[in-house]
């Protein structure tokens, strides 16, 4: 009986050691997804990462307590083959002593870790539950140890607070090489991948890559009939408008739609915006249009200028995707129609068809759009259905007005690819 009792002491050795070293290898916002899923298992993992220091104590205790039954079963296995062979008791307990560790260092340790560690998530799913029954099992031992382990920390340092462990920036990296490995790069990304990483790209975009640019806003000029504006609403579709003082340089601020039945002084009832620069980070002008309580700011260039416009709604969509909202008159369309034929937005950046559909379309500081891309080589606003060769490059304009060009069909010579 003894031989299997032994094998359970390394069985239990193993589980105790593979499971903290699973525990603190595992990827931590990968469980953090999973736990949030309402299943039993998902629940058995939220009381885990809930107590992280908890858990590992448990496990330390669970395992000191196999390593003595271990000992002690091991030196009654050992004891009556050794004094066979070697008369010196000090010469057994050696041998005792060497033999169990080796056994249990391979057994309990080494092989557990390697296993445990290289499939951690998995692990840490496939033993959620035993590991919480025993969590529960040696609690009150755990609980104490905890204890005595702070308190001697704050007779060492009296500032010591527990702390616990939190996603940081290393596991959103880590999580997000992972899902953008293999097949995931061909656009097969989860909903959950994408905001994560439009969350930390979030506070490298500048408000100029996400505005409302200045000719495509709809504003009225402060001494408007507010029949004329009442109209405007109608017709936009917009509860919000941008009121200006002679020309779009100077805006007054914004009237919304209620404001048109309480009275013809409108006027007095204008809302001030928030002004901003173009080189602003969308983060800081998020926070700033919270903190003021407002929906709008109104982006301005380097000349004081107006360039554009900002809304709530655009800085969520940077991290949510597509949001339908009242500003999106006119959304700006990337589609591949063949093998090297695509349909998009005269306003769309070229950064943004280079990573989208994977092409070289060649940057510049002239320009930022398809449209700028194309003005920069043909020097004059082309009319609709015209076509503009710039090689290796055909765009055949399919709508376009007077002041720019607003959606094309562009091809690619295939000897280019």
């Amino acid at each position: 009986m003894n031989y299997l009792y032994i094998l359970i002491t390394l069985l239990l050795s193993g589980f105790f050691s593979g499971a903290e070293i699973a525990f603190l290898s595992s990827d931590k916002l990968r469980l953090e997804l999973d736990r949030n899923r309402g299943d039993l298992t998902g629940r058995a993992l939220n009381l885990l990462y809930r107590h992280p220091d908890q858990l590992v104590t448990t496990l330390l205790v669970g395992n000191n307590i196999v390593l003595v039954v271990y000992g002690l079963l091991m030196a009654g296995l050992l004891a009556a083959p050794l004094a066979q062979w070697i008369d010196n008791d000090a010469m057994i307990v050696v041998l005792q002593s060497v033999l169990s560790t080796i056994i249990i260092l391979f057994t309990g340790e080494f092989l557990p870790k390697a296993i445990f560690k290289t499939n951690a998530n998995m692990m840490m799913r496939v033993f959620a539950l035993p590991i919480v029954a025993i969590y529960y099992l040696l609690y009150p031992l755990s609980k104490l140890f905890t204890g005595l382990s702070r308190s001697f920390i704050r007779l060492v340092d009296k500032n010591y607070v527990p702390t616990t462990v939190g996603l940081g920036r290393v596991d959103l990296d880590h999580y997000l090489a992972e899902n953008m490995s293999g097949e995931n790069e061909q656009n097969d990304l989860t909903t959950e991948v994408k905001i994560i990483q439009n969350a930390l790209d979030f506070s490298g975009i500048q408000v100029r890559d996400c505005m409302i640019p200045r000719n495509e806003m709809i504003a009225c000029e402060l001494q408007t009939d507010i029949e004329v504006l009442k109209t405007t609403f109608i017709d936009t579709g917009l509860s919000k408008i941008i009121i200006y003082r002679q020309n779009i340089d100077d805006v007054v601020g914004y009237i919304h739609s209620s404001e048109m039945f309480r009275g013809q002084d409108w006027q007095k009832r204008i809302n001030t915006t928030v002004f901003v620069p173009e080189s602003m980070y969308a983060n800081k002008l998020m926070r700033l249009l919270m903190q003021r309580k407002k929906s709008i700011a109104i982006v301005i260039d380097e000349l004081g200028g107006t360039a554009g416009m900002v809304t709530l709604e655009d800085l969520v969509e940077e991290i949510f995707g597509d949001i339908e909202d009242e500003h999106d008159t006119r959304k700006i369309i990337a589609k591949q129609l063949g093998p090297h034929t695509y349909l998009v937005s005269g306003r769309m950046e070229i950064d943004d068809v280079n990573e989208r559909f994977g092409l070289s379309l060649p940057e510049s500081d002239d320009y930022l759009t398809v449209a700028g891309f194309i003005l920069n080589s043909h020097q004059n606003i082309p009319q609709a259905n015209e076509v503009v060769e710039i090689a290796p490059y055909t765009f055949t304009i399919l709508r376009s007005s007077s002041t720019k060009i607003e959606l094309v069909k562009m091809s690619i010579d295939d000897q280019s690819n």
